[in-house]
């Protein structure tokens, strides 16, 4: 009788742990169909479909007191990886070369990165279609539309949206003309101004009216010209209100006001 009663228990244990073991086979299988991942690491998140995969992966965040310790100092790391990190801000080494720039750094970041990167959404002037092929561009731009001038001469107070403009303005008061022509040695304090001043000597005429095709050396000369065109007169008397097309035309009707003579 008590045989019998050790075989019967023995017999329901068997079947038990058969039980457990088809089971778990099964769970298994069905993991591997519908991709769940029901074990997760406390440390980074990521998910396991079974419980020894995590606990193989959680031996990659265990690591020893005598590794994780900075041998410069006192300070310690949960990782050995960041200890590794760490000892370059003490070595000095930058093995992450920028490809753009060059600038190296001691670790692999994809934060300076971004400073090259300019993004459509970015680059586009909020004020209208206009793009440009670097942020700064932009930015110097918009000050076209905010009238920021942040740049200011340190003599007069004059401000400019460029520090280019400020340092050309600077010869003003310095006397400085660095840029010289080659055909009749005349200098100038701005580029620029070199340049239109070669056309008396080249005899280029760059800007070319759209309607009777007459060109002129210079822009802002084609743009009083299409005013002939338009019948656009934006220079107005401040005593009779006659308006005029062109700046000089306005200058010479106001001395009829005035009385003053021009060459006196």
């Amino acid at each position: 009788m008590l045989r019998s009663l050790i075989n019967q228990r023995r017999t329901a244990a068997v079947e038990e742990i058969f039980g457990l073991f088809e089971r778990t086979i099964a769970e298994y299988e069905e993991e591997l169909h519908t991709g769940e991942k029901p074990f997760s690491c406390s440390v980074c998140k990521k998910s396991f479909s079974n419980h020894s995969n995590l606990r193989g992966h959680m031996r990659t965040h265990e690591v020893r007191a005598s590794d994780s310790r900075c041998s410069a100092g006192e300070k310690t790391f949960g990782q050995s990886g960041t200890l590794k990190i760490h000892m370059r801000t003490h070595t000095g080494e930058n093995p992450f070369s920028c490809s753009v720039c060059k600038k190296s750094f001691n670790h692999h970041s994809n934060l300076h990165m971004r400073t090259h990167e300019v993004r459509v959404s970015d680059s586009r002037c909020s004020a209208g279609e206009k793009t440009f092929g670097q942020s700064g561009t932009l930015k110097i731009h918009m000050r076209t539309h905010t009238g920021e001038n942040p740049f200011s001469c340190s003599v007069c107070k004059k401000s400019f949206n460029e520090h280019s403009n400020l340092k050309s303005h600077m010869r003003t008061h310095t006397g400085e003309k660095p840029f010289s022509c080659s055909v009749c040695k005349k200098s100038f304090n701005r580029r620029a101004t070199l340049k239109r001043h070669m056309r008396t000597h080249t005899g280029e005429k760059p800007f070319s009216c759209s309607v009777c095709k007459k060109s002129f050396n210079e822009h802002s000369n084609l743009k009083s010209h299409m005013r002939t065109h338009t019948g656009e007169k934006p220079f107005s008397c401040s005593v009779c209100k006659k308006s005029f097309n062109q700046r000089s035309h306005l200058q010479s009707h106001m001395r009829t006001h005035t009385g003053k003579k021009p060459f006196s």
